[in-house]
């Protein structure tokens, strides 16, 4: 699937039918209040609220999971290494080395609060395509020349990740097995500069082709939908549960 296109499961979810506007404020106020709240009851309620948004999204668990593997890989790292870091009260000892019980809860909480942040921004902008969330930011405010940037970046990821698929077909039709020899890394040095010289060139049409058409660098911005009930409603709530966990995390 293209990074452009809206994963189908979620096309018709309550998420969906919010302002792109709402869930990128959305998304920025809870990564805001996560990060703001300690002990453990608060982390605890913030991934409950993003499993919350993942159910009203429509996420399929099996996607949601492979996004989060990478993060459970440095979570693990951190739960680890943390506990005997940090120090405190003693809870026990491995090898000479004793976890505090400060520790532990410190892991926690951060391995808590990084997949509800993680969760929530699949629910809140996962499921919305990119050129949508560009057009939202310079709604909201952004510089003209970082939505030019956002949506030129978004673009053409998937133009290379085309051009690189065409490459190694290319490749293995001419019967290339990939190993640990010279000439493996030899054609893969090929491949890598054929993908830059070959985007360059691109990229040099695709900007004279723009200019001749009248473009001066920034893109015209539509109008979208104001904000209905629906966003105001979903806002209060959502508002209301932040406000809930910033007050769980105060000492």
């Amino acid at each position: 699937m293209s990074i452009l296109t809206l994963p189908p499961a979620a096309a018709g979810s309550l998420i969906a039918r919010l302002n792109p506007c709402t869930r990128v404020v959305a998304a920025f106020a809870f990564a805001l209040a996560a990060a703001a709240g300690g002990g453990l009851a608060a982390p605890v309620a913030g991934l409950a609220l993003a499993l919350l948004l993942a159910g009203l999204a429509r996420l399929a668990p099996g996607r949601v999971l492979r996004r989060l593997l990478a993060l459970e890989g440095f979570m693990a790292m951190l739960l680890l290494v943390l506990p005997f870091t940090v120090s405190g009260t003693p809870l026990f000892t491995v090898a000479g080395l004793t976890a505090s019980a400060e520790g532990v809860r410190q892991a926690l909480s951060i391995a808590l609060k990084a997949n509800a942040v993680a969760v929530a921004a699949l629910a809140l902008l996962g499921t919305m395509d990119m050129v949508t969330l560009g057009r939202a930011l310079a709604r909201l405010g952004l510089p003209d020349r970082f939505v030019t940037l956002f949506l030129f970046t978004v673009r053409y990821i998937d133009v290379l990740h085309e051009q690189y698929g065409r490459l190694r077909l290319a490749m293995r039709a001419r019967a290339f097995r990939p190993s640990a020899g010279l000439h493996t890394w030899r054609s893969i040095g090929w491949l890598v500069g054929m993908l830059l010289v070959g985007s360059l060139e691109r990229s040099e049409r695709i900007h004279a082709a723009m200019r001749l058409r009248g473009f001066t660098g920034r893109f015209p911005r539509l109008d979208g939908q104001p904000a209905g009930a629906l966003d105001w409603g979903f806002g209060a709530a959502h508002a209301a549960w932040l406000g809930a966990m910033v007050l769980l995390g105060l000492p």
